[in-house]
């Protein structure tokens, strides 16, 4: 049986220099939509020009800055997060930041998109990796919790969006008492230390790695809200 699908299809980019580029593909290629999806692994300039959105994987940050600028795809990379919806996925979460915290000598360079700083390892070394459940109420099947597996993950510090930027919406936050040592709060609901997955006008970033369960929906979320009715 041919599938139908509305409209033209949607190409989202997978930025594939480093870290879990290919369990993102894997989920996006299981979704179930409307519209039809092409995915393309973005390593050069012409791949990230074919794309109308782009998933930034978890990986390690300042790696993957370095290789997008010997790759020459840094700077299209700034351009392309000011026009088409991008979703961060722990390192990428820090690259869509304004600010960091914590990172390596010499710096870290920043795609920017989201006006937020954010503190770069904020759980420490991957011993001290976990998993939570999270109740995120955009998801499909909403009821049921979403496994966050946060590895060297970083922390939210402060939201600090300019009057002219679109607002900021949490999607899903943690429990205060999950917080690493020195990040403490008793305030859970409006500490931006808790909040682990946001959206920002057509940009969505989560700290934790939605790609590395075997739960599709964050990517089904983050195709319906951010990318389709930007691509209409």
């Amino acid at each position: 049986m041919t599938e139908k699908y509305e409209g033209n299809a949607v190409a989202i980019g997978i930025l594939a220099l480093q870290g879990a580029f290919a369990e993102h593909q894997t989920a996006l290629q299981k979704l179930s939509l409307t519209r039809k999806i092409e995915v393309i692994l973005v390593r050069t300039v012409e791949d990230l020009d074919r794309c109308d959105a782009l998933i930034i994987p978890g990986g390690e940050s300042t790696t993957i800055a370095l290789l997008a600028r010997l790759s020459g795809v840094l700077q299209p990379l700034r351009d392309f997060v000011l026009k088409k919806p991008v979703w961060g996925t722990c390192a990428g979460a820090i690259l869509l930041s304004q600010t960091v915290e914590g990172a390596k000598k010499g710096g870290q360079e920043l795609l920017g998109g989201m006006s937020i700083s954010i503190a770069r390892n904020g759980w420490g070394s991957q011993v001290e990796s976990f998993e939570a459940d999270l109740d995120v109420a955009g998801l499909r099947d909403a009821e049921r919790p979403f496994t966050g597996i946060f590895i060297r993950a970083p922390v939210v510090l402060t939201l600090a969006p300019s009057p002219d930027d679109p607002p900021i919406e949490v999607v899903a936050r943690l429990s205060s008492d999950l917080l690493p040592e020195g990040f403490t709060s008793e305030d859970s609901a409006n500490d931006p230390k808790t909040f682990v997955a946001l959206r920002q006008g057509r940009h969505l970033l989560t700290t934790f790695h939605p790609e590395l369960t075997q739960d599709n929906r964050f990517h089904d979320y983050f195709v319906r809200v951010c990318v389709f009715p930007a691509t209409q």
